[in-house]
């Protein structure tokens, strides 16, 4: 009787805070941190927020330098980006994983579409803070790209590749890509094609680094327990090392096909891998919240939203359906996705269309757009729970433009959008009509075929 009652008690604790989260989310007491902003002497842009609960620093370099910049080398931005932590300066790759190891730090380096970045977590006693930092300067403005180590990563990536090939996942999202951006630099994946990856040579990597890891092509971001003096300081030192440069030019702007197309696949595998959608939105579109909204009540949701109702409970066609929009410099992906049995792919890609056709025709109920709000409101905070988040969210505002005052406004957004919003938006926005549809599976294993 005691374990009851504690445990009765513990429940009630936990709807006191779900409660009192939501309250804090619903009304003008939440506000998100205090982002302070500015530029270093050679022109990098800088976002910062002071967290002096705990004695550690994140920053993150981000650069636009991402795959979109690839031009004819597709895989050279990743390429470029893994190789940064491969040797800098006066270290190699483990004299530099030792240094931060060392002091009880962590580094990391990578690329996707939009960009290319570097991340450090450290502590911020003297050496521990000295340590990382002048490694991160080094990684940033002075990687060896040293033969051996040029062609082991190359090597790494082509095998991948070959892995990739045997992933109807994979295949059905390049296959996708490939079609909805046909043309267009988002169009080709970032770790390139065994073809374009042999023909890459040092110099490649070279070029790429001087022109695009320029102070005035760059964002950093940074979260710690230090303040505003420490952190231009930090920032300053950080860059240093890069010459000014100038910001990567404009990408030419997503067109959206005139017509629909569908691709079928033939995968040996007893699961159909379903992508269909368009061009959707790019940061900072008018229309943003509006339609992130409507898409969590469609499908990003996950086990409660329209798709997964439709499609999984009241069918059983698929474990895992689901929609999303990928917003990019430029129009990035809507989506929608889903992984079903070979015999039931075209039964389920139908009902994925009926529904969101009906989700454009009729936009959500009062209790659906309520429910919805709840949800993303209410967990919002965790998403800005750490300094890991914020400093995400840092470099995401600060390399798109976005306003300062994004995570201050971004509950009262989501709760002032209406029904009526979303239905506009959504019959503005999407049209099934063209969409690209890979389907990737093997029909001919269906039972009855």
């Amino acid at each position: 009787m005691l374990i009851n009652n504690r445990r009765g008690v513990v429940v009630v604790w936990i709807q006191s805070v779900v409660c009192l989260v939501a309250l804090l989310c619903s009304s003008p007491l939440f506000a998100g941190p205090k982002i302070q902003t500015w530029e270093t002497p050679n022109g990098a842009k800088v976002l910062f927020v002071p967290a002096p609960e705990l004695p550690m620093m994140d920053i993150r370099v981000v650069f636009d330098a991402g795959s979109a910049r690839d031009a004819d080398k597709p895989g050279l931005a990743q390429l470029t980006a893994s190789l940064l932590s491969q040797g800098a300066g006066e270290w190699n790759a483990d004299q530099l994983a030792g240094r931060m190891e060392g002091v009880g730090a962590s580094f990391g380096t990578s690329a996707a579409r939009d960009m290319a970045w570097a991340t450090v977590r450290t502590l911020i006693e003297p050496k521990a803070l000295n340590t990382a930092l002048e490694t991160l300067s080094a990684v940033i403005a002075k990687p060896r790209f040293e033969a051996v180590d040029f062609n082991r990563t190359r090597e790494a990536m082509q095998i991948g590749l070959r892995q990739s090939e045997q992933n109807p996942a994979s295949v059905v999202s390049k296959a996708f890509f490939s079609q909805v951006f046909a043309g267009h630099p988002y169009a080709s994946h970032p770790s390139g094609s065994q073809k374009s990856l042999a023909a890459m040579v040092r110099d490649d990597l070279i070029h790429m680094h001087k022109t695009y890891y320029v102070a005035r092509n760059a964002v950093v971001a940074i979260v710690g327990a230090i303040d505003r003096q420490q952190a231009e300081q930090i920032a300053t030192q950080v860059t240093a090392g890069l010459a000014k440069g100038e910001h990567a030019p404009a990408l030419p702007a997503v067109t959206l096909a005139t017509q629909g197309v569908t691709e079928n696949i033939t995968f040996p595998s007893s699961q159909s891998h379903i992508r269909l959608g368009q061009p959707g939105m790019s940061r900072g579109d008018p229309d943003y919240f509006v339609l992130y909204v409507g898409n969590h009540i469609l499908g990003g949701s996950g086990l409660v939203s329209l798709l997964s109702d439709e499609v999984r409970e009241k069918r059983g066609l698929s474990y895992s359906v689901y929609s999303y929009f990928n917003p990019m410099r430029e129009a990035g992906p809507f989506i929608m996705g889903a992984q079903t049995k070979n015999a039931q792919a075209q039964e389920a890609l139908a009902v994925m269309r009926k529904t969101l056709q009906d989700f454009i025709d009729k936009g959500p109920t009062q209790a659906q757009l309520f429910a919805s709000k709840q949800n993303i409101t209410g967990g919002f905070p965790l998403r800005i729970a750490s300094n890991k988040d914020i400093v995400s969210y840092l470099a995401m505002l600060g390399f798109y433009g976005l306003p300062l005052d994004y995570l201050d406004t971004f509950v009262s957004k989501i709760e002032a959008i209406t029904a009526e919003q979303i239905r506009d938006a959504f019959q503005r926005r999407l049209h099934p009509d063209k969409f690209v549809t890979i389907v990737v599976g093997n029909p001919d294993a269906a039972p009855g075929s």
